[in-house]
């Protein structure tokens, strides 16, 4: 036992030197090489106390956010996860690593369309700017998995007095959305050339890129590993229950995570001490007020008083394809860019009080389709949100005559 203890001080120091290496300057490529050579492999758990000791010895917070990107390129593919836990389906970071996933083919896509640039004709570049604004809004997307770990996870983390590295990759999230940000904005200038996105790409889209797939690589190899060993189940099925307040990222989990001896009963809906909602015309509970809301024969989606997604019906036969990976997303985001004014006039004059209602109705696919957005107010007439009521209307249209015998199933009248 005290060879094991020896070996990870002696690991550890190792690591801690050639971290410092890279803050006195040495190459990237000059400390993997001694990193490969002298350590092998080092077991993640060691990692996070090495970065954590740094910043209690006095190396500033800023300066390890610096080095953030370069020691995690140099321990990339050398940490040892032949020891980390296996991590059950549905899990909150069986969700994260999916979300990953997601956000690294996106990347993928979005680097593959920047790489095109130089083959691209100015008649063509319209379609491309598009098409990058699309993929550059998705992968914003990422903050919602980004607020997950700040405010869900790191919690556990700090009140087991691990506080230098959550603020370390609470720095990068910060980073990472505003070259975001910045990308999105460059590519909704008007006048965008493809010399000008060209003069950026080394400069902001590249780095943007890769700082948010390094990101996943740091999640993966290090941070999970640590907190399936740290966090208890208990704090797993807290994180998991508050999740969807922050929505999911790019992906809709298939299988609804369960630990064992916990209850079945759904925890997503806030309910009294008597498992009932109390309104002023009555009560149900949970179950049945998610019943009745599946049940109405059209589509509804809540989009909350700060533009953001809340809540959409479940019912078996949809008209508009929803995944719970919208939730708490911009509702401008969930729209084509073509109708995103259409969108933001609705939602301007909803808040000015100027309209409540906006009907439109279409044909899709021989079907023909009512859809309705509604202001919702309080009691005192202030704006709560817009709910989108969406109806297929065909066979209604068709109605004629009176039906007064009693008919059951599904059969057409």
């Amino acid at each position: 036992m005290s060879e094991l203890i020896n070996n990870s001080k002696f690991r550890k120091e190792q690591l801690k030197q050639l971290i410092l290496k890279l803050h006195e300057g040495e190459s990237a490529e000059s400390v993997r090489k001694q990193l490969i050579e002298s350590l092998k492999s080092i077991p993640y758990g060691e990692v996070v106390e090495v970065e954590q000791e740094l910043i209690s010895e006095g190396l500033p917070e800023t300066e390890v956010l610096k080095l953030c990107d370069i020691h995690g390129s140099v321990l990339e593919g050398n940490v040892d996860l032949s020891a980390a836990k296996a991590i059950p389906e549905g899990h909150p970071v069986d969700v994260f690593i999916n979300e990953n996933a997601e956000l690294k083919a996106v990347a993928a896509k979005a680097r593959n369309l920047l790489s095109t640039l130089q083959q691209v004709d100015e008649n063509e570049f319209p379609e491309i700017k598009l098409a990058l604004l699309s993929l550059f809004h998705q992968l914003m997307d990422v903050d919602k998995h980004y607020q997950r770990k700040e405010y869900l996870v790191f919690p556990y983390l700090e009140k087991n007095e691990i506080t230098g590295p959550p603020k370390v990759m609470w720095g990068k999230h910060d980073e990472i959305r505003e070259q975001l940000k910045g990308c999105i904005e460059i590519l909704k200038t008007p006048d965008l050339t493809i010399h000008d996105l060209n003069d950026s790409l080394e400069l902001l889209f590249l780095p943007t890129l890769q700082a948010l797939v390094d990101m996943t690589q740091k999640e993966e190899e290090i941070l999970f590993p640590m907190c399936m060993d740290i966090l208890t189940t208990d704090e797993w099925w807290n994180i998991h229950r508050q999740t969807l307040e922050f929505g999911f990222t790019l992906y809709d989990p298939e299988v609804e995570w369960k630990p064992e001896g916990f209850s079945e009963e759904s925890d997503d809906t806030t309910i009294s001490s008597d498992g009932s909602i109390q309104l002023p015309s009555g009560s149900f509970s949970a179950k049945e007020i998610m019943a009745i809301l599946n049940s109405v024969p059209f589509d509804m989606t809540f989009v909350d008083k700060n533009d953001k997604v809340k809540y959409f019906t479940q019912g078996k036969e949809r008209i508009f394809a929803r995944s719970r990976s919208i939730i708490n997303r911009d509702v401008r985001l969930c729209h084509p860019p073509g109708s995103a004014h259409i969108v933001e006039k609705i939602l301007e004059d909803f808040k000015s009080g100027k309209a409540s209602h906006a009907p439109f109705w279409i044909q899709k696919k021989g079907k023909f389709i009512k859809i309705e957005y509604f202001a919702l107010r309080g009691d005192n007439n202030e704006y709560l949100g817009t709910l989108e009521v969406s109806q297929d209307l065909t066979d209604n249209r068709s109605l004629e005559g009176e039906r007064r015998i009693l008919s059951y199933t599904d059969e057409k009248p």
